[in-house]
């Protein structure tokens, strides 16, 4: 299926008029406050959020799967999908592979197909937390943590493949998530494990390109649950600081304990440098891989306060940015729509933050101020000005109002068999 700008416009038409009118009355309060309603819709526009492949199809838990058909079964396929969201959201120009469940068979073909729906790639994503078939040596107790040699060998070799598959698409950075841990007191020595962690990763970063990012995160548990190697983001920070300049700390919002003070952490690892991009979901209880915004948008709006302070305030290259997680339930393409303006909309409201007024509450003391300075920015209703964004950038006005429409979900049906079910998953 392809969606192009007849598609767009058609759709639009309708709720121009309805459109216009709330995005005027927004942008002249904007402009009251003194802010460049023009210099907000670029910056909106200039915020692209990767999708990763494996979030294409039904994800599931480990007491089920519902795919509810349609779902790519091909790397093609999926490298469509993600074009069919760039077409309506104009945001999304980007896939991020997960090796080895997309390991591309004709480089060329990939390449074109991805040109076809202007669409770049991402970092690549290793994966040594699941072992292949005829896999020599078992990940079951690890990987580049494993007292077994042989296996922190494989996984090095993996990881070295999927940098040379990665400078083939164009890729710049390579994720690196270990399942690596232990699930009893005394199953492995934490020195050593970490030990041997480090020294693994010296292996793979002595292999990047020069203008490359290892991107590095970090899990509190899960699948182990009385240790994993690299818990937390501090374990992250060590490892990458004594690797060099070219690694850098990965924030899985999933990845964290409830009620971690995630903003704080991202503004630590800006100040260092080293905040190296983000897998964004949400959350209740653990690593639930939710719509991004559906539990928590509060602390989405606060992690980007951080982030566009620290835009301003320390030498923090640009950070990746992506989504990271698992649809078991909803359309998973509407999922991922969803997901994108939740993120582009925190975006928003961390910019229109009075930062002169902020930085004055902060230093006089005056807290009621600086909550009120924020919640201000939190309740302002932004969604005219990002859907500006998008209508001027030849997006939707209302992506998945397009996207059910044109009956996206029936016609991949259609096409691909009510069956057809994700590879990789």
């Amino acid at each position: 299926m392809i969606i192009n700008a007849e598609h767009i416009q058609s759709s639009n038409k309708p709720q121009e008029i309805a459109h216009a009118r709330a995005f005027n009355f927004l942008a002249e309060d904007l402009d009251k406050k003194g802010l460049n309603v023009d210099l907000l819709i670029r910056q909106l526009q200039e915020l692209q959020i990767a999708i990763p492949s494996w979030a294409l199809g039904t994800g599931g838990t480990r007491f089920g799967r519902f795919s509810g058909g349609g779902e790519p079964a091909t790397l093609i396929q999926k490298i469509q999908d993600v074009g069919l969201l760039h077409a309506l959201n104009r945001s999304s120009n980007a896939i991020s592979l997960h090796i080895p469940w997309d390991i591309p068979e004709d480089y060329d073909q990939i390449g074109q197909a991805a040109a076809a729906v202007e669409i770049g790639f991402d970092a690549v994503n290793s994966n040594t937390f699941q072992d292949q078939a005829q896999q020599k040596h078992s990940y079951k107790f690890g990987s580049l943590a494993n007292s077994d040699e042989g296996a922190r060998e494989l996984a090095i070799a993996h990881n070295i493949e999927v940098i040379e598959i990665g400078k083939k698409l164009g890729s710049k950075a390579l994720t690196v998530w270990l399942a690596d841990g232990s699930s009893f007191p005394g199953q492995q020595s934490f020195r050593k494990s970490l030990q041997h962690t480090f020294e693994s990763l010296q292996k793979i970063y002595q292999r990047l390109p020069s203008d490359w990012q290892m991107l590095i995160e970090y899990k509190p548990y899960e699948p182990y649950f009385y240790s994993t190697v690299i818990p937390d983001w501090g374990t992250s920070f060590l490892l990458a600081n004594k690797l060099g300049e070219k690694a850098r700390t990965l924030v899985d919002l999933g990845h964290h304990l409830p009620n971690t003070n995630i903003e704080q952490i991202v503004a630590t690892l800006m100040t260092e440098g080293k905040l190296g991009g983000f897998h964004f979901n949400d959350s209740k209880y653990g690593d639930d891989d939710l719509t991004v915004g559906s539990i928590k948008p509060y602390q989405l709006f606060l992690i980007f306060n951080e982030l566009v302070a620290g835009f301003s305030e320390t030498k923090n290259p640009k950070p990746a940015w992506m989504i990271d997680a698992s649809h078991n339930l909803k359309d998973p393409l509407e999922d991922l729509l969803q997901s994108v303006e939740a993120i582009k909309l925190a975006y928003a409201q961390a910019l229109i933050v009075d930062r002169k007024a902020l930085a004055y509450a902060q230093e006089t003391q005056d807290l009621a101020m600086a909550q009120g300075l924020l919640q201000d920015a939190f309740r302002t209703d932004l969604r005219p000005l990002l859907q500006e964004s998008l209508r001027q950038s030849g997006g939707a006005i209302s992506p998945i109002g397009t996207y059910r429409e044109l009956k996206v979900r029936e016609t991949l049906i259609r096409e691909r068999g009510k069956d057809s079910k994700s590879s990789g998953l």
